[in-house]
């Protein structure tokens, strides 16, 4: 087994008055040849946005794009047609493929949104675009999955072998299961985790690899996600 932490600490950040963001990994001006991704997961980032503020059409290609938004509303509007509001316990995906261009605005005119996005890489180039959101209950003491590359009506779905679930515990163990050739990287959203013996406070993260379990233990509120991603070494 292969184990790395990434500290709160470390992470990049940006700061445009309007926009506030932690970057997980390299990112815009952020650049840190140590954090390019884990595995198929290239993108991580943090971001509280302004009333009324936002990113105007911008493009993207052979990315899948996961926003999970937390508290308030996010506004999304892309050049298939799609469009609506992200608003907390909301999760978006959008499959960029050969070519989309979108933008995001905070909803509300008085409050922020805050919310995390994810970036991994498509398993096929050039697919169609696509675009879908659906809202979770995360129960407790349940790992709630609710990004998969497998297509079911409980989740929403990417081109990759990728899951994202999503927990919110309070005294518990849990042990997590995945393919041996994927690796599991374990953000801690709110609260604390113990994840194979390794103690992460808010905002932390552990990348796991060259196994096919883990343990998670918690000793108070808990919510984090898990992310499973194809590896290569």
């Amino acid at each position: 087994m292969k184990k790395e932490i990434y500290r709160n600490n470390e992470r990049g950040s940006s700061n445009l008055n309007w926009l506030k963001s932690k970057f997980s990994f390299s990112f815009a001006n952020y650049y840190n040849p140590n954090k390019m991704g884990f595995g198929a997961l290239r993108v991580l980032n943090d971001d509280i946005i302004s009333p009324g503020k936002g990113f105007g059409d911008h493009p993207h290609d052979n990315m899948e794009i996961i926003t999970i938004v937390t508290e308030g509303e996010l506004e999304h509007k892309d050049s298939t047609g799609s469009k609506g509001v992200i608003k907390a316990g909301d999760v978006q995906v959008m499959s960029a493929g050969s070519g989309i261009v979108h933008s995001e605005f905070n909803h509300s005119k008085t409050k922020e949104v805050k919310l995390f996005q994810l970036w991994i890489e498509s398993k096929k180039e050039d697919i169609e675009p696509r675009y879908d959101q659906k809202k979770f209950d995360i129960g407790k003491n349940n790992l709630t999955l609710v990004v998969s590359g497998e297509k079911s009506k409980n989740n929403l779905y990417i081109h990759q072998d990728a899951k994202i679930l999503l927990g919110k515990f309070e005294k518990k163990e849990v042990e997590y299961k995945f393919n041996k050739n994927n690796g599991v990287y374990v953000f801690v959203i709110d609260g604390s985790l113990i994840v194979n013996n390794e103690k992460l406070e808010e905002r932390d993260a552990i990348g796991i690899t060259k196994t096919n379990k883990i343990e998670i233990k918690t000793d108070s509120k808990s919510y984090f996600m898990v992310i499973e991603v194809p590896c290569f070494e």
